[in-house]
């Protein structure tokens, strides 16, 4: 059932609460917060909003037109687990004070009119998301970058490095490169950790599938049940906070950058999805390729004719491409098949049933804001419905022996974050549909990675340049 207001103050005062949090996300898909004491709020609150300063959020205000304002939304209301002094936390909307309107580059605003825009296509009423975020759990991380010197390092008990230090005593039980999928204790030192991450997130109404050690030492995988888009998108940003705070409570670090350690897998985030209506699957057809409805197909071909512009929004980082590289299980290859992992999507095959039947795409990583990555998908998804775009056969051959005449055939995920972010700039008309996504916002999100993230990368040497080049 909804929560109103009224069952807000009420869960407040049965558990004790002291101090409301209000959260939202910025543009980039981080948590930002402020906090009032309970005796400052009452149900006035849902109506009146908070206000704060949109020109220091990244991404969002300039600074002449600085004044914004949050509104919670009373189903998101939670007692946060890692507070010593009782607190409850509401995810906000974000608005203009001055007219009231939704604002245009609110991540969550975004995936509430990309579910609204789904409702008034008729293509569909629900669209599902099950998100497969995959992360790092260190012992100790150090990095440091200034003008004349910059390193980075990264330690796990676990790590096949540490075969020879001294931890007083060495163990051994190392993990080898790629060869942490599964193992059980004591290679798998993390059972506990997640499993108490995952009795958290189902505290704060998070159904957990499974849970498991993934492919590199210090890294795990939590893989949440599907949900409607907004919903899901709040429940990623839930899982984030969960993790990284579990992780420091044991005093560890857990982080989502894609690719922290070289030479193995990096962490990506597969993001499953169906779309429902009136109760039925429109990707469901058992009778034809992989159980997938011509609904489905087109909405394959939709994902992949725009991958390329899609990658900027859901592999948005310069380290992305450090991942998105074959011989890592990386799906480089846009292209789908019902079993290969190195096809950008995939058909699980699991199940074959209409509850379960669903598309996989697999290029996305945990640095995506899953609001604007799960909205990017869905429009991509339903101009391919649209448009009856042919997504072409499917690729049920191993990619990495396929011969050069058939990779001639195959186009590959762009390398690099500028040849993505060039892709969005010249093919994002499909995300302007409907309102979903709006002009500025795009515009903003280019700039924002070009100013911010690939200029200063590409100006500062890195260590492994001193080893190439400090004796030419």
């Amino acid at each position: 059932m909804p929560m109103s207001p009224k069952d807000v103050m009420k869960l407040a005062a049965d558990n004790g609460v002291r101090i409301v949090d209000f959260r939202f996300v910025d543009l980039l898909g981080t948590w930002q917060h402020t906090s009032k004491s309970l005796s400052d709020v009452d149900e006035d609150v849902f109506e009146d909003g908070v206000g704060f300063d949109g020109s220091s959020i990244r991404g969002f205000q300039a600074i002449n037109e600085s004044d914004m304002l949050m509104i919670p939304d009373p189903d998101t209301a939670r007692i946060d687990p890692y507070t010593t002094i009782p607190t409850m936390y509401l995810i906000c909307d974000i608005y203009d004070p001055v007219t009231r309107a939704r604002y245009g580059k609110d991540p969550r605003g975004v995936a509430q009119r990309a579910e609204e825009y789904l409702k008034s296509s008729g293509l569909g009423d629900t669209a599902y998301f099950g998100p497969e975020p995959e992360f790092f759990v260190f012992d100790n991380v150090q990095y440091e970058s200034n003008n004349q010197s910059s390193f980075q390092a990264v330690d796990s008990a676990e790590g096949f490095w540490n075969t020879g230090s001294d931890e007083g005593p060495n163990l051994g039980y190392k993990i080898r490169p790629k060869s942490g999928y599964y193992p059980v204790a004591p290679h798998d030192t993390m059972q506990d950790l997640r499993s108490e991450m995952v009795l958290t997130m189902e505290e704060l109404g998070i159904p957990i599938e499974i849970h498991h050690h993934e492919v590199a030492p210090a890294q795990c995988e939590i893989d949440m049940r599907f949900d409607s888009l907004v919903v899901m998108g709040d429940k990623v940003q839930t899982y984030k906070y969960v993790v990284r705070n579990t992780a420091k409570k044991h005093g560890k670090v857990a982080t989502f950058m894609p690719k922290p350690i070289f030479g193995d897998n990096g962490s990506g985030m597969h993001v499953h999805q169906s779309i429902w209506k009136g109760g039925k699957n429109q990707m469901f057809d058992p009778s034809k390729y992989a159980g997938l409805s011509d609904f489905a197909r087109y909405y394959i071909g939709g994902l992949l004719k725009h991958g390329p512009a899609l990658l900027a929004l859901a592999a948005p980082t310069v380290n992305s491409y450090k991942r998105l590289v074959p011989g890592f299980e990386a799906p480089v290859n846009l292209v789908y098949s019902q079993r290969n992992r190195s096809a950008a999507i995939r058909i699980p095959t699991y199940a074959t049933s209409e509850r379960s039947k669903r598309i996989e795409f697999r290029c996305p990583d945990t640095a995506a804001n899953p609001y604007l990555c799960f909205a990017a998908l869905l429009m991509a998804g339903l101009d391919g419905v649209k448009n009856q775009i042919d997504p072409g056969e499917p690729a049920d051959f191993d990619l990495y022996d396929a011969s050069p005449e058939e990779l001639a055939r195959i186009q590959s995920t762009p390398g690099s974050l500028p040849e993505v972010l060039e892709a969005l700039k010249n093919d994002h008309q499909f995300l302007l549909e409907g309102g979903v996504f709006t002009t500025d916002l795009i515009e903003t999100w280019i700039d924002w990675k070009l100013t911010h993230e690939v200029a200063p990368i590409n100006l500062r040497p890195t260590p492994y340049e001193f080893y190439l080049y400090f004796d030419v």
